[in-house]
């Protein structure tokens, strides 16, 4: 095995963390990217409590797990987006407040850089999430998008994320993005320009996921390529997406996961139409060692079943790279 796979446990707050160390590594995983919802990781309690993080760790020690990354999606997402009573459901109260759109905002930019604080205390400096985005409803152009827009969405972008990012530096950690339908990037082009709009902030990059490039059309291989030095943490996630036209486009036509007329579903891992080898090999190119972090998904499936598939999944398809020529044996001398 070339690098650790974990699971996201995201998919899992349910259940108590204790009970997913049990079961994670009876499926024979390595570690755990820790959600910060779903009691698996507070935020506020790793900043009040001395001893909080001394616990986690000691958890997952004691079901010889590791942890390298931790992720705050839900409260990402409040930072840049327009905001409704969908937010609600997802941000703590604290955060969500009285529900005034830029409080709401605010408060979410305070708990990102507080979730860095929190990342630092754990004894890690990676911290995965969403960034939400102003311009997403803007995504087709009709009608038509005056000059300036999207580019006044990028700015917005910059002006709320770069004053985060700057504690992330100074706390030695990294946010990693994941670029994803409905944040400021989601495919190259959008992943290129939002890195362009924080100045190739230092702490700014991407945790890589190619279940949401697949059925866009995206080279998800070449993401890796072009966005080298800016993948920071990576996600194992299949999607399948028909040969043929569907009921359901694209746009998912307002279907819920797993309705059979959709052009696409995320699938558990290998069953779906995702190239991982193509992955292996470009992380191998740019020399990522992080973790393989499984974040299970598949609506027709018993998600224990799945989880455990995917864990050796991974482990079957991940190889090191090679650090010799395999033809340097031929040459003379």
């Amino acid at each position: 095995m070339a690098r650790p796979v974990t699971l996201f446990t995201g998919q899992w707050a349910d259940l108590s963390l204790e009970k997913l160390c049990e079961k994670a590594r009876s499926f024979g995983y390595d570690g755990l990217e820790l959600a910060c919802w779903g009691g698996h990781f507070d935020v506020g309690r790793a900043l009040r409590e001395p001893d909080y993080c001394k616990r986690k760790l000691e958890l997952l020690a004691r079901h010889r797990l590791k942890v390298f990354a931790i992720s705050n999606h839900l409260a990402g997402q409040a930072v840049c987006d327009r905001i409704d009573e969908r937010h609600k459901s997802i941000l703590p109260a604290h955060v969500w407040g009285d529900g005034d759109p830029e409080g709401v905002r605010q408060r979410a930019a305070r708990e990102m850089i507080d979730t860095a604080r929190a990342a630092k205390a754990l004894g890690v400096g990676i911290v995965n999430g969403f960034t939400g985005s102003q311009i997403w409803p803007l995504l087709y152009s009709f009608p038509p998008n005056a000059p300036g827009m999207i580019e006044a969405g990028f700015e917005d972008f910059a002006r709320r994320w770069k004053p985060i990012l700057d504690e992330f530096k100074s706390l030695g950690a990294r946010f990693a993005l994941e670029a994803h339908p409905t944040e400021i990037a989601f495919d190259i082009a959008s992943a290129e320009r939002a890195l362009k709009a924080v100045d190739g902030h230092p702490a700014f990059g991407f945790n890589f996921d190619p279940s949401h490039f697949g059925y866009q059309g995206v080279d998800y291989a070449r993401f890796i390529r072009r966005l080298r030095g800016r993948i920071f943490h990576v996600h194992m996630k299949d999607v399948w997406w028909s040969p043929m036209p569907a009921e359901a486009g694209v746009f998912g036509g307002h279907t819920e996961f797993g309705d059979p007329r959709r052009y696409w579903d995320f699938r558990s891992l290998g069953r779906g139409r995702i190239d991982f080898e193509s992955i292996i090999r470009a992380l191998n190119e740019i020399g990522y060692s992080g973790p393989l972090s499984v974040e299970w998904e598949d609506a027709g499936m018993d998600r224990e079943h799945g989880a455990t598939e995917a864990c050796a999944f991974v482990k079957r398809i991940d190889f090191k790279p090679s650090l010799v020529k395999f033809d340097a044996a031929f040459s003379e001398g």
